[in-house]
């Protein structure tokens, strides 16, 4: 059955299997399709947005599996001719991912697309992953890369995948100006994503984080064509994450979207997926934390956080600025992190946002206003464990002055809704303590 058929049962409100699972590839022109079919049926999209690619939109369904390690490459077996006859897998590999990374890797293999991993990869993943990725990539003489896991390990599988051909270090490649254009693009080699977390939306993204092991700073690697050709989403591989995660990655793709929304640039489109990935979140991170088991719950998340990494290019803010040093000096987790400095930010930029949040919190069902919405995230977080400061976290004896420096050059600031100084962002860092 095609696509459209099946978007057409469901504005007819013909009851569809539960959930249904979707690949979308080159699309780009998604959100008639979503709304309408997530009104009609709760379905779940996996989004593969690829201007390149975006002459028209191709909705696939995809079989379901169980949650035993038998997941959705059975479908990406029917996309080698077009990546490449030798794909290499990474993951952050862990315990929850042991049985699925060897039963993908066993399907792999039967398909005859090889077995290779690739499992070095850090929470924080730094250039010296990076650089024993792309040593056994190329010594391997692999066409593409799988990268599977959280946002780590698809960070890391990305950044492997785009300096493959390159001759260049990585920092030149820096997301500053148009350093991007140092790269040559036909050395980039072709990705398929597979989220096991529900909250970067790294599967969705032009870019990867990467910290350097020297400085503590993290660093953001940016091409285009780092966006991955294939994205495959299956909420049942979210299902074993732990509540401590799940609340984290979870906070992750809000703070994306809280910051799209309240960034003062231009950009329509960013602006409601923001607001509807706000909401989402809202009605069901908490049923994903209090019920692992969730799957409803797991695969809305899941669309968040990859609406949350599509409408971050309308700009990030304050939150990630310090974020980003504090957790690659202390080795917190990123997503518990923003969570963390949130409330902290809400009230710095207040005067700027007061109004914009006063609309938000009328379509999420939130009264007060400001206060509402202010008030609405710290229950959140109280809900989710999160902890209540920096100290809480683990951030002990901070050398505030460098993690102020490290804030203000981040790329992030030039999206927060008021100047980021030194002096507010010292009083900040202050605050979130």
């Amino acid at each position: 059955m095609t696509a459209n058929k099946t978007i057409l049962r469901a504005l007819a409100g013909e009851t569809l299997p539960t959930p249904p699972i979707w690949m979308m590839r080159q699309a780009g022109r998604y959100l008639p399709e979503y709304r309408a079919t997530r009104a009609k049926a709760g379905d779940f999209l996996s989004l593969c947005y690829n201007p390149e690619l975006a002459a028209e939109v191709t909705l696939q369904p995809i079989r379901r599996y169980g949650f035993d390690g038998s997941i959705l490459f059975a479908d990406i077996l029917l996309v080698p001719q077009a990546l490449g006859a030798d794909l290499w897998f990474v993951t952050g590999e862990g315990p929850r991912l042991s049985t699925i990374t060897q039963s993908t890797l066993d399907l792999m293999e039967a398909a005859g697309l090889g077995r290779a991993m690739f499992s070095d990869v850090d929470p924080n993943p730094t250039e010296m992953n990076a650089e024993a990725g792309i040593k056994v990539y190329r010594d391997g003489g692999h066409d593409g890369v799988i990268a599977f896991g959280g946002g780590s390990g698809l960070d890391l599988g990305k950044v492997i995948a785009f300096m493959a051909g390159q001759t260049r270090p990585l920092w030149d490649f820096e997301d500053i100006g148009d350093w991007w254009t140092r790269a040559d693009p036909e050395g980039i080699a072709p990705i398929v994503a597979v989220p096991t977390t529900a909250g970067t939306g790294s599967e969705v993204g032009r870019a990867s984080v990467i910290t350097n092991s020297q400085s503590h700073e993290k660093k953001i690697i940016f091409h285009p064509k780092m966006l991955p050709a294939v994205v495959i989403c299956d909420p049942e591989l979210t299902v074993g994450m732990p509540p401590m995660i799940t609340a984290g990655t979870g906070m992750d793709a809000f703070a994306h979207c809280l910051e799209a929304f309240c960034s003062p640039h231009y950009h329509p489109m960013s602006q409601g997926m923001a607001l509807e990935g706000m909401r989402l979140v809202k009605e069901y991170l908490p049923r994903a934390y209090a019920d692992g088991s969730d799957l409803e719950a797991r695969g809305h998340m899941m669309s968040a956080a990859a609406m949350g990494a599509t409408a971050f290019q309308k700009g990030l803010g304050a939150i990630h600025a310090i974020s980003h040093p504090i957790g690659a000096v202390h080795h917190t987790h990123h997503g518990t992190t923003n969570a963390v400095v949130m409330q902290p930010v809400l009230r710095m930029n207040r005067p700027a946002i007061e109004g914009r949040l006063a609309k938000a919190a009328a379509y999420l069902d939130i009264v007060g206003g400001f206060d509402g919405f202010y008030d609405f995230v710290g229950k959140l977080n109280e809900e989710l464990n999160i902890p209540s400061s920096l100290t809480a976290l683990g951030v002990t004896d901070p050398d505030i002055d460098a993690l102020v420096a490290s804030a203000l050059q981040d790329p992030s600031c030039g999206g927060n809704p008021i100047e980021l100084t030194k002096e507010n962002v010292t009083q900040l860092l202050r605050d979130c303590l």
